[in-house]
């Protein structure tokens, strides 16, 4: 009998929660997880499909795996999230080797197919419908939210939680595949969010982050009533025991003056905005189907700011999209130093499958300018956060400790104090030495040194 599993996760946060999601529900079937791949049964790759990069780690994954496969012919080795929903029996013809091929909006049923294909059923491909021939209608029934009952001893970090409030996408931006591998918008309903939410704050949860696609986009109707996710945040500030909430992520043409002054009132609601602008040039945002021009983002900054103040906020970049000139990538520059994002996600653009951009533009920028840009676009946003980072030299700041530093997890020795690492309500990362047991907690701390991204310091205090 099969009894053991691995989860191999790239990708975003959603991902992430999958996973997490998915760990929980094999331990309740009666699993047990494996210290490795080679160790497990069942070896699960949840994919991310947004860069073709990260495919290409996966088929690569997919082939360490051939000859454990050949020695131990019962092993499942299965391919799930994203990239199974957008390459489906590819995966099959590229890597033979793999029993199982399930998309995101399929996942409440992986139980059932590990089953099967123990059980001598041989290969299984579960995906949603095709989005680009299919109604809105149809395929509501076809992608489903994978929101199982989560169990708090399952749970690896009892103390921070990654919640769904919606799932999919109908923004369609040109450059991005999302809204064709997990469906489209599908908003939670706001007392099923509430209820999750306090079992885990019940749990010894402190921080709750809420994730959607286009998270500020969230919206669930009824009773001839609409929530809104400013709404949302207020219906979680009363919870006890909880004392954080964060969203991500966010669109600019969402950003409303109702959301920012829910922020700004909300005790619990962080002032950490994550809102990709992807470009500071009209032409290139038009192409991207963006849906707003360059100085829409400006005034949303100049809102946020009046509004909310001392607010962080970060984004994303892509650079050498379809077209994308030197000046068009000056604007980008000009914006970025303008903003004065806390940190920026710069990628390199790569063309995807279905998408309007890979259908209706050639990917003219060559890789060697694409390199050069990011690079220079990252400089400039590294000076930026050092030198904003620089301000915070000497004071305190509050921070919840998440665990051991990679440092600390790298090096042997058991002793009781070590480097922990944590994270402001701005989602500043602050590393210092102190003793295990404040793991979980919201510690005070005196930086003492900065860098581009992370606060070094001491504690003040050690809460019991």
């Amino acid at each position: 009998m099969l009894r053991s599993f691995f989860i191999q996760t790239v990708g975003c946060q959603m991902n992430a929660l999958d996973s997490e999601l998915l760990d929980a529900e094999l331990r309740r079937a009666g699993y047990q997880p494996a210290e490795s791949p080679r160790r497990a049964d069942i070896v699960l790759f949840n994919t991310c499909s947004v860069r073709a990069h990260a495919e290409e780690k996966i088929y690569s994954a997919l082939g360490r795996l051939k000859n454990a496969k050949q020695f131990n012919p019962r092993k499942i080795i299965g391919v799930i999230g994203c990239m199974a929903q957008k390459d489906r029996q590819l995966i099959f013809r590229r890597a033979p080797q793999v029993d199982l091929v399930v998309g995101p909006g399929r996942l409440h049923r992986l139980p059932l197919l590990l089953r099967r294909i123990a059980d001598g059923g041989g290969p299984c491909l579960d995906v949603s419908a095709d989005r680009s021939a299919e109604k809105t209608e149809s395929l509501l029934g076809s992608f489903v939210p994978f929101t199982p009952l989560r169990v708090a001893e399952h749970r690896p970090v009892p103390h921070q939680a990654m919640v769904r409030i919606m799932s999919g996408c109908d923004k369609f931006c040109s450059y991005c595949v999302v809204p064709f591998v997990r469906g489209p918008e599908q908003s939670r309903p706001a007392a099923a969010i509430v209820d999750e939410v306090k079992r885990l704050a019940d749990a010894g949860c402190l921080e709750a982050t809420l994730l959607g696609q286009t998270v500020n986009g969230y919206k669930y109707r009824a009773g001839g009533r609409t929530v809104a996710l400013a709404d949302l945040l207020a219906m979680l500030e009363p919870i006890e025991g909880l004392r954080r909430v964060k969203f991500v992520t966010n669109h600019p043409r969402h950003m409303t003056d109702g959301l920012l002054q829910a922020v700004r009132d909300l005790k619990k609601a962080s002032p950490y905005l994550h809102v990709p602008a992807q470009s500071g040039s009209d032409a290139v945002l038009k192409r991207m189907k963006r849906g707003y021009d360059a100085a829409a983002y400006r005034e949303m900054l100049v809102r946020i700011r009046e509004t909310v103040p001392g607010a962080a906020v970060t984004s994303d970049f892509i650079v050498g999209f379809p077209g994308e000139t030197e000046e068009d990538f000056r604007r980008t520059v000009e914006l970025v130093r303008q903003a004065r994002f806390k940190n920026s996600y710069i990628f390199k653009y790569s063309p995807r499958p279905k998408t309007k951009a890979a259908e209706l533009f050639d990917d003219d920028v060559p890789e060697a300018v694409k390199r050069r840009r990011n690079n220079e676009l990252l400089a400039v946003q590294n000076t930026i956060s050092l030198e904003d980072n620089r301000s915070l030299l000497h004071r305190t700041v509050e921070i919840l400790v998440e665990g051991p530093s990679k440092v600390a997890l790298k090096r042997t020795d058991a002793g009781e104090s070590i480097q922990l690492v944590g994270r402001t309500v701005c989602d500043r990362i602050v590393v210092f030495d102190g003793p295990r047991k404040l793991i979980g907690q919201i510690v005070t701390v005196r930086i003492e040194r900065v860098e581009a991204f992370t606060l070094f310091g001491s504690t003040l205090e050690l809460t019991e």
